[in-house]
């Protein structure tokens, strides 16, 4: 949604100790055995590194050590971060080279605890090196101008996730918020197969359901909605109809749940409703197909009332450049509330639980289904 980031309240010992735990850990289950190598890889589909105590606007992610810190005790091993244009005055091409370039320089700056994901070996890689892996997206398709074969540069580039449109249509095809729901253009078609020549994933979140349903019929690689909840939970455009999840899943593709005050109807999300989504997708698409896509990061807030007033802000300026969605409004808090901070993936874990989700099915929803999507993508 935006660059303000969804976070938490719990200090010292009691956030580390908790947030340190895999998900069986979390709830006081017995690890599973070697059949489960890759259980405990924890995957946010689209997410963020960065700390909102420090008010920046910028989508370079700031890697200071509080935010590596709390990365680390979250359990994250990897996350899709968005670089790049996605509104604004910018030139959107140069906005996305300049954004990638300073995040490489980071990513070698900090190497020690980051590592740049290119396959799904690498996400492999970054669970036993103990890094967080940082998967490069893209928000908003803007930067193809009119050439197709721009994605060529951005796949060289190493950029692995490409979101079709912001809320607005643009001229790859409609968002969410584009009254006309027209679908995709002839050049969102023509991007989408250079994506599926370059092995780049084509992520739907943020479109409207007519350009989500063309893309995954005329991709040749399943497509991804990476952040988004199910408009049959509740009813707002930045969800996904049953007929668009039904469709993703079918043709192999992938959803992640998004923690975001779209999944309550008031705006006021809690955990609760994050596991209704969960359990909506689960239904329409198969256990093998959904995860999680947070929308936010893991460092914790330290004045709510300080985040409110700045959140205020942003909400008119998005309002004003007409990139909002249905949903948000200054009273609604960009995160779920008792679902924030380092703790957030472990607790959905122990949700999950409660609602008698086998440690097997829990492990693919934190992680497991994005890298078997990943895999099909990218490679091994």
């Amino acid at each position: 949604m935006t660059t303000i980031d969804r976070r938490t309240f719990l200090t010292g010992a009691t956030w580390a100790a908790a947030a340190t735990m895999l998900p069986w850990e979390a709830r006081g289950a017995e690890a599973p055995g070697a059949a489960a190598a890759d259980g405990g890889i924890i995957i946010n589909a689209l997410g963020g590194l960065d700390d909102p105590n420090r008010g920046s606007d910028a989508l370079v992610p700031e890697f200071t050590p509080r935010v590596l810190a709390e990365a680390h005790a979250s359990g994250l091993t990897a996350v899709n971060i968005t670089l790049g244009y996605v509104s604004g005055p910018d030139d959107p091409f140069e906005a996305s080279v300049r954004d990638i370039a300073a995040t490489d320089a980071l990513v070698r700056k900090h190497e020690q605890d980051l590592t740049k994901i290119l396959t799904a070996a690498d996400i492999r890689r970054a669970k036993a090196d103990k890094k967080i892996g940082l998967i490069y997206g893209f928000q908003n398709g803007a930067m193809m101008g009119k050439d197709a074969t721009r994605v060529d540069i951005f796949a060289d580039l190493g950029v692995r996730v490409f979101q079709l449109t912001y809320n607005p249509a643009n001229q790859l095809g409609d968002g969410s918020m584009a009254k006309e729901n027209r679908g995709l253009t002839p050049f969102g078609r023509e991007v989408v197969a250079r994506l599926n020549a370059r092995r780049v994933m084509v992520d739907l979140s943020h479109s409207g359901e007519q350009t989500c349903l063309e893309a995954a019929r005329v991709s040749t690689a399943p497509i991804s909605i990476n952040h988004t909840g199910c408009r049959a939970v509740t009813d707002l455009p930045r969800n996904k109809t049953d007929a668009e999840l039904k469709l993703v899943a079918e043709r192999g593709g992938f959803i992640g749940i998004y923690f975001m005050p779209f999944v309550n109807a008031s705006g006021h999300a809690k955990a609760e409703d994050v596991v209704a989504h969960i359990d909506h997708a689960v239904n329409v698409c198969g256990e093998d197909h959904v995860g999680i896509g947070t929308d936010g990061s893991v460092t914790q807030i330290d004045d709510l009332h300080a985040y409110q007033a700045t959140l205020a802000k942003e909400i008119a300026q998005r309002q004003a450049a007409g990139i909002s969605a249905a949903g948000e409004r200054p009273d609604t808090y960009p995160f779920v509330v008792d679902l924030r901070g380092p703790q957030q993936f472990h607790k959905l874990a122990q949700l999950l639980a409660q609602k008698g989700y086998s440690t097997g099915r829990i492990e693919k929803i934190l992680g497991l289904n994005f890298l078997r999507y990943a895999v099909l993508v990218w490679g091994s």
